[in-house]
């Protein structure tokens, strides 16, 4: 093994947590380079497509669905949404998976919604309870929609898309919300602890790429994005659960622990571990807060640097 790249968090994530002395000593004397913060740029370091753009619902749709025949249309996620009115207009609470959305909600919801969508000329599916579609013309043109992680605990007007194409999507928007509000299947939910499903979250459209590259031969990861960028690259994607160790890494690899929430577990699960590989090669802790440290085994001799303790900036 040569290189190792561990995605993770920003630092701020392992404040307050204790690092072996070995482990802050070698991260002292290691390389920072300073980078551009947020998970596009961070995906981007590691991962280039060709043509250079995200497409995140033609990605997760190949990920979700399979590679089939995803190259004849364009694709935009419609992710289920509550959206909470207020005084001074309407917040975006949840979408997704904080919806804890079923199979039954799905097939509840889109016998209803795909009407709609129909007549437009798009086809709305949902080949996974959180992440639902529309499969569009390739020449469809599309108003630049934020990502939901934008607009979460903000007022929704203030991230409607704008441009020509805008009317028409803002039209559909609200058509979807009048069903959803009237849907049956909002009082079940309800009855069950659950929030409404009242609205759609359109994001991420786009085509899918035509290749995909990265200098990791193999990914361990959750992100349905990274395995579909696997579909159509040159690179291998595998559930983080399908890891075994460090040692039996036989290429360069990329672990994926942007979803690790518990400090102590990213701390004495990976980093440390990964720590005592980079006495063999070079290993990359990539946080989302743009940093990166480069542990290399000749940085030893740079004895006069101080320990690092944290990795907040």
């Amino acid at each position: 093994m040569t290189q190792l790249n561990l995605l993770l968090p920003a630092g701020a994530r392992l404040a307050g947590i204790t690092f072996p002395a070995s482990l802050a000593k070698a991260l002292g004397r290691a390389d920072e380079v300073v980078g551009q913060p947020g998970e596009q740029a961070q995906l981007s370091r590691h991962f280039q497509l060709l043509p250079d753009r995200w497409p995140h619902a033609a990605l997760t749709h190949v990920a979700d669905a399979g590679l089939d025949d995803a190259r004849s249309s364009a694709w935009l996620r419609a992710d289920p949404a509550y959206i909470r009115p207020d005084i001074n207009g309407a917040r975006l609470l949840a979408t997704g998976a904080a919806l804890s959305m079923s199979v039954q909600d799905v097939e509840a919801f889109l016998p209803a919604l795909r009407p709609l969508f129909g007549d437009a000329g798009f086809l709305l599916d949902a080949p996974h309870p959180t992440r639902w579609y529309l499969r569009l013309p390739r020449e469809t043109q599309l108003p630049d929609f934020p990502a939901p992680d934008q607009a979460l605990g903000e007022d929704v007007f203030d991230h409607m898309p704008d441009g020509p194409q805008a009317r028409r999507w803002r039209t559909l928007l609200s058509e979807t919300q009048v069903v959803l509000h009237n849907h049956p299947r909002n009082e079940e939910r309800a009855r069950a602890g659950l929030v409404p499903v009242n609205s759609l979250w359109f994001w991420g459209g786009g085509l899918l790429p035509d290749n995909a590259t990265s200098d990791s031969m193999t990914v361990f990861s959750d992100d349905p994005v990274l395995h579909g960028l696997a579909s159509v690259g040159t690179f291998k994607a595998m559930p983080i659960a399908d890891f075994k160790s460090f040692e039996s890494l036989a290429n360069d690899a990329l672990i994926d622990l942007r979803a690790v929430r518990d400090p102590k577990v990213l701390l004495e699960g990976w980093l440390q571990p990964a720590f005592v590989v980079a006495t063999q090669g070079q290993v990359d802790f990539d946080l989302a807060d743009g940093r990166m440290f480069q542990l290399q085994p000749s940085q030893r001799w740079r004895f006069w640097r101080k320990p690092r303790t944290a990795l907040t900036a």
